[in-house]
């Protein structure tokens, strides 16, 4: 394992690499306010980031990652286009995984750019690839926007396609939600037993809890509606079951979502994208005929990807995390623009893996 000191110093080469670039450097608080993150993925995030409490600024988390922070404060004061870099550590709770580190340093690199997206996931990727191109590293690729266009496109409740979109992330709940929704798993006795009471309210006895009779209400009313829906055919799971399982290299991973478009047309979009992506990435000189594509790839990560997703992983460690990932997230800057948005793009290297996996080599 490399000193610390090294990982210092690795980190600060490769961010300069990035600012050679033309990436501006930029710094983040290392205590970020919780209500944020919690806001945007739920209280999930408590299970993978270290949380503290003070009087004065109430719930503050440890810097999980810079993405965040960074959005933050680009779309409070940043001009467009721009690029920026960072180093610094992160944290994260392993509870299921104690030998991995929980604390360790992230160098990163982040595009704000409106115009042609492609050009952008082409720019990001390339880069992280030359600059972990003696490593021997194999990348990966997928794009979680064609999972959510083909969820979009179902022809079902937009409560049950929110639902759903919301867990995208979260690969067995998703599946969980597929199965309810397509009626392969019946209701629970409990929930049929309470959708068919007249009035649920009328013998439920004080409340307990911190939600008030209205909010009850109307999830019940909520859960009635779902009922009554029509289940998603099982031509549409069947669709969205062969997305999930396309896992090739890109030019047939294309061919086959084009052909799948033919029969779901909402992914049509987000095809194109993956194919003028590629075309930009062979414009940066990357050999897409061996780039491995994955649709579900992605789908574990942070939750605020939501188009291109890729990462770089030592074949011959698979003890080891990741030791770069990034992708598209431009529903992260709607969400905390307050009225403004931009497309937006980046990635991110562990120093500390790539400089392990350097002096092994």
């Amino acid at each position: 394992m490399p000193q610390k000191a090294a990982i210092i110093a690795e980190a600060a080469r490769l961010r300069a690499l990035f600012e050679q670039a033309g990436a501006v450097p930029v710094e983040t608080a290392i205590l970020q306010p919780a209500a944020t993150l919690l806001d945007l993925y739920g209280e999930d995030i408590r299970a993978r980031a270290y949380i503290t409490t003070d009087a004065l600024r109430g719930e503050q988390m440890l810097r999980p990652d810079f993405t965040v922070p960074v959005v933050e404060m680009h779309m409070a004061h940043g001009a467009e286009p721009a690029r920026y870099t960072y180093a610094g550590e992160v944290f994260r709770r392993q509870e299921d995984d104690p030998a991995r580190a929980s604390e360790y340093l992230q160098v990163g690199y982040e595009v704000f750019a409106r115009d042609d997206p492609a050009r952008a996931d082409a720019e990001v990727f390339a880069l992280i690839h030359r600059m972990l191109e003696p490593l021997g590293l194999r990348p990966a690729t997928g794009d979680i926007g064609i999972l959510m266009a083909a969820v979009d496109g179902l022809r079902t409740t937009e409560r049950r396609r929110a639902a759903l979109r919301r867990h995208i992330w979260r690969p067995r709940r998703f599946r969980a939600l597929i199965e309810r929704f397509s009626g392969r798993t019946p209701v629970p006795e409990s929930r049929a037993a309470l959708l068919g009471m007249y009035d649920p309210m009328a013998q439920a006895g004080p409340l307990i809890g911190l939600r008030k009779e209205a909010e009850i209400v109307a999830r019940i009313a909520a859960l009635r509606e779902d009922a009554d829906a029509a289940p998603i055919s099982g031509t549409e799971v069947a669709l969205i079951d062969a997305i999930l399982a396309v896992c090739e290299t890109s030019p047939c991973a294309l061919e086959r979502l084009r052909d799948i478009a033919v029969d779901l047309p909402a992914i049509s979009p987000a095809v194109d994208l993956l194919a003028a992506r590629l075309d930009a990435l062979a414009g940066q000189g990357i050999d897409v005929t061996t780039l491995q594509f994955e649709a579900s790839y992605g789908r574990t990560q942070m939750e605020y990807y939501d188009g291109f997703v890729f990462g770089f992983t030592a074949e011959h460690r698979p003890d080891l995390p990741p030791v770069a990932t990034g992708g598209r997230y431009d529903a992260l800057t709607r969400r905390l623009g307050r009225g403004r948005e931009i497309p937006a793009v980046g990635g991110v290297i562990r120093p500390g893996l790539a400089l392990e996996l350097g002096e092994a080599r």
